[in-house]
């Protein structure tokens, strides 16, 4: 804070311009030998503070990068100085004293050059950092100049009688700020503070001039940038209007929802800087519109399913209303030893604000051929959703599908006709709306309940329950050491397992549930040790992950879970285990894990291998 650093004698501007050219003309001339060296820091007081200087320092810094001449050594001495004392000041100790030493020799010493010149060539120079903090200043009167409304003083944070902390005294003023501008005031104004101390007491009074300025609502809503959009739909989207009170918070929530339309690469907003005729202050939304088309391609890959590659067409504002249209085409098994080739088709067409402006409609069409262990399939379905956002993390869903179904399982064909209308809701605490994020912290959870009933060959009608969370630690507060856990379990009433088509069955094995195992490979067996499929599942999962650089990242994990024909949790348990790398990309990790069982499985295989795109949860 640049007033609280001019508070002490020795600061004066002018002195230390002097004193700074002084020590230049004093510097001797060095021997042109490079020169390592090692840095202590004595003095500091506690191990916060010692942090905080060695963080400001660049002798400490800097002292791996490599040996350097004598004379920018000492280059390095002199500016670290001012450095450290501005760092004990930001701790309000104002009345501090830094001095380093080399070789016990004060920068400008005469015989500093003899002795740097006589360290043997593989012993680094003694630098030492003495910083003595001195009294810790505390703040003494705080004062408001000019028409603070009583209801905005609790935003200020900071009393008489706190540590006059340098960063402390100026978040106040920008929270002050930012109360009167959400109680209405949107010309307020706060200065930076004066700041005057008194080195007897060792208090510092601090002083705030604030210009409220008129309390006013909202104006005229105007945006530029929009050109393919319609703009009544992008209107029709803001959750504020003229009229209402100004709420910086509510301007941005209105701002986060055009964002969240997906047509828009980047939208702000920002207030006039006077009121109009009328008294309100004008807002102006600045959008910039996203491609209408886009191509995307993705892919995976594991030693049970094989290639697995995907080609997407979309389409973001097929009628001017952020309407998207999706249609992709995918091969699957390719590579695979007990999958055969496959494909999978889909159509997909999504109606943002639908009759409410938190819903979403959303259609499907889809066409899937997959040869498992378990069964062949060919599978077309037809669905619609409705999506609904509710306050704050909540959202739910509800749909209708319908499926026809052949399926061949043990040399035995069936045609099925399915009805479902699955209904979920769920939970997303961690803060991330971007899906190419991976989150650090916070939970998702989520609970579907899908009431079926199939026709033709098999005749059943069953309720199918799963709960599916995930959680998440920041170990080291950075997001750079992550602990994540993840957990489902599922069951099916109403009907056993050979009583349900075998699509519809559950199975466990595979990268959504115990890695280490085929996919659907867990589970009741026919006699070739083909899958059945279950009537229950359960799976968890714990995984470290650890970013290494800027750009990689490492992962160890333990998988366990089981598939029977009882309730959840009371079949055999299968634990795989195995670690990964991932390459950090701007859309997103590729991930490579290598897991093995720890739980033998009769004929299965010694290891699974899965290569993807994105966190395995």
């Amino acid at each position: 804070m640049a007033k609280f650093v001019g508070m002490a004698n020795r600061r004066n501007t002018l002195a230390l311009v002097a004193a700074l050219v002084f020590a230049l003309e004093a510097v001797p001339t060095y021997a042109a030998e490079n020169q390592t060296y090692v840095v202590k820091i004595s003095g500091a007081g506690s191990p916060e503070m010692d942090a905080a200087l060695r963080a400001s320092s660049q002798l400490v810094t800097l002292q791996g990068a490599g040996a350097l001449p004598p004379i920018a050594l000492l280059a390095r001495v002199r500016a670290d100085v001012p450095r450290l004392q501005a760092a004990l000041d930001s701790s309000a100790y104002y009345q501090n004293n830094v001095s380093i030493t080399v070789e016990g020799l004060a920068g400008d010493d005469p015989s500093l050059a003899a002795r740097l010149d006589a360290l043997a060539a593989d012993k680094p120079a003694a630098v030492k950092i003495v910083a003595v903090p001195g009294t810790l200043y505390h703040i003494g009167r705080v004062r408001l100049e000019g028409d603070m409304p009583a209801r905005d003083r609790e935003a200020l944070g900071i009393k008489s009688g706190d540590a006059a902390v340098a960063g402390a005294v100026l978040d106040a003023r920008g929270r002050m700020l930012s109360a009167l501008q959400e109680d209405g005031y949107a010309l307020a104004a706060v200065d930076d503070p004066d700041a005057t101390a008194d080195d007897q007491a060792h208090t510092i009074d601090v002083t705030y001039k604030v210009r409220t300025g008129p309390r006013t609502e909202i104006g005229a809503i105007t945006f530029t940038g929009i050109k393919d959009v319609n703009e009544p739909f992008a209107r029709g989207a803001l959750t504020i209007h003229p009229g209402d009170p100004y709420r910086p918070s509510r301007i941005e929530a209105a701002r986060q929802a055009l964002a969240g339309l997906g047509v828009f690469s980047g939208v702000s907003v920002h207030a006039a800087d006077h009121l109009s005729a009328d008294g309100r202050i004008p807002l102006i939304f600045d959008v910039q519109e996203r491609a209408h088309h886009a191509v995307t391609l993705s892919g995976t890959y594991s030693t049970d399913l094989g290639i697995m590659g995907t080609a997407t067409w979309s389409h973001r504002n097929l009628f001017g209303n952020a309407e998207q249209l999706n249609l992709s085409a995918g091969s699957m098994g390719l590579g695979s030893a007990s999958s055969g080739l496959g494909y999978n088709f889909s159509a997909q067409y999504i109606q943002p604000r639908f009759l409410e402006a938190s819903q979403i409609l959303e259609f499907d069409i889809t066409a899937v051929k997959q040869q498992l262990d378990a069964y062949d399939q060919t599978a077309q379905t037809v669905a619609g959703y409705v999506r609904r956002k509710f306050s704050g993390p909540w959202s739910g869903s509800a749909g209708l599908f319908l499926t026809h179904d052949r399926i061949q399982q043990e040399g035995t064909d069936a045609l099925y006709e399915l009805v479902s209308a699955p209904l979920a809701v769920s939970y997303d605490g961690t803060g991330i709306a971007d899906g190419l994020l991976d989150p650090v912290k916070g939970l998702r959870a989520a609970l579907t309940l899908t009431p079926t009933h199939a026709f033709g060959d098999g005749d059943a009608t069953f309720l199918l329950g799963q709960v599916t969370g995930s959680t998440y630690f920041d170990l080291a507060g950075d997001g750079r050491s992550v602990m994540a856990l993840r957990g489902l379990a599922a069951t099916i009433l109403g009907a056993s397992n050979l009583d349900l088509p075998p699509d519809q069955r559950l199975y466990a094995g595979g990268s959504t549930t115990v890695r280490g195992y085929a996919y659907q490979s867990l589970g009741p067996q026919f006699p070739d040790r083909k899958p059945v499929g279950a009537k229950s599942v359960d799976a968890s999962a714990l995984e470290f992950r650890q970013r290494i650089g800027q750009d990689w990242g490492a992962a160890i994990f333990v998988d366990g879970g089981q598939a029977g024909t009882g309730a959840p949790f009371t079949g055999r348990l299968y634990v795989g285990a195995g670690v990964g790398a991932r390459y950090y990309t701007p859309i997103g990790a590729v991930r490579v894990d290598v897991a093995t069982p720890l739980v033998h499985l009769p004929g299965g295989d010694s290891f699974e291998l899965y290569i993807g795109l994105g966190q395995a949860f």
